[in-house]
């Protein structure tokens, strides 16, 4: 008897009997393909009987069969016992490089999939330092005594660990003097982000929505600015806010900007002639339609989380944040980085 069935060899019948997972054979079952064999009964038809796959029960017969028996039901359940994997130590459970560089990416932020991901770039040669995602997420969901410490999970971007339902809101009116130019007639080369220089804007906003911050995503590098809006967000300061920060870009990457119609955007037209850039607004209750900008604002409520004065940060602190986000390896970039991109088109013309 090896060290790895004696446990099963020496478990009690309340053990062998006990269901594990609807997935896995019960004894029952075992021994039911014993006295249907028994009577000739071709495999087909046993599975059959069972609700298993054909497969199934000529692999089970195949490998729980003993030369000397023929294929016993207890008998091979104790041998399915003794084949299931046995608890591993994870990978993030002890101190060393690999838990250091996951816990150090977790602080500033990164996605486990994006850590993932950048390792195998980062050390090609170095099988050692790889883990999946999963198993990062395991470490803080499920491991955390023994895995990463438990204050890394806040470093998680939704701090959940389940997606929350979206609710559809009502159609609102139209709300501006000039006229708008709706998303269905922007050119199809903004909409397959085929060329570069066309942005998604939206705010975040503060506590009582008494201050807020506009957030500009580049459609095709995913690189991300940030507009100081001190004091307010009406449409003249969110106006201003936007044309200073667009003024800093070249000609090239002053393509266009979506929005949605958010009453922060009624001085759209005067954004145009200052800018030279096309305004599009998004049809009522249809942030998707912006998904790139939905979804930089939600990595941004980490830095600046519901509920806080935004007032409290200067431009400065935009500036950090904005890096932070634009340092990070992206899977709709190649796991490139969006400061990669932009930098690669500031290059190219």
């Amino acid at each position: 008897m090896t060290a790895t069935t004696a446990p099963a060899a020496t478990a009690g019948l309340p053990a062998l009997e006990k269901p594990i997972d609807a997935r896995y054979l019960s004894l029952p079952e075992r021994e039911r393909i014993r006295d249907m064999a028994a009577t000739g009964a071709p495999q087909r038809k046993i599975a059959a009987a069972l609700g298993r796959a054909p497969s199934t029960i000529s692999r089970e017969i195949a490998r729980n069969s003993r030369p000397d028996a023929g294929y016993q039901p207890y008998a091979a359940q104790r041998q399915a016992v003794a084949r299931r994997s046995r608890p591993r130590q994870s990978k993030l459970s002890v101190e060393g490089p690999l838990r250091s560089y996951v816990k150090e990416k977790l602080l500033v932020r990164w996605s486990p999939e994006q850590i993932s991901r950048t390792l195998v770039r980062e050390f090609p040669d170095n099988p050692e330092l790889r883990v999946c995602h999963e198993t990062i997420y395991q470490a803080l969901y499920v491991q955390a005594r023994g895995g990463l410490k438990r204050e890394v999970q806040a470093a998680l971007r939704t701090g959940r660990a389940r997606r929350q339902p979206r609710n559809a809101g009502g159609e609102r009116r139209q709300r501006f003097t000039d006229p708008m130019v709706m998303i269905s007639e922007r050119p199809p080369e903004i909409e397959d982000r085929a060329v570069p220089g066309h942005w998604e804007g939206d705010l975040i906003t503060g506590a009582h929505n008494q201050s807020a911050i506009a957030t500009l995503v580049e459609r095709t590098t995913r690189y991300v600015m940030l507009v100081h809006l001190p004091g307010d967000h009406t449409a003249e300061t969110v106006r201003d806010g936007l044309v200073a920060t667009m003024s800093t870009l070249p000609v090239h990457l002053r393509g266009s900007l979506t929005w949605d119609q958010g009453a922060e955007m009624a001085a759209h037209k005067s954004f145009s002639t200052a800018t030279d850039m096309d305004v599009y607004f998004c049809d009522p209750a249809s942030p998707w339609q912006r998904g790139s900008n939905e979804n930089t604002n939600g990595l941004l409520r980490q830095y600046f989380p519901k509920g806080t004065d935004l007032t409290a940060y200067g431009p400065e602190d935009l500036e950090h944040v904005a890096q932070e986000l634009n340092g990070r390896p992206r899977k709709t970039l190649g796991w490139d980085t969006p400061a990669e991109r932009l930098r690669d088109l500031l290059l190219t013309n």
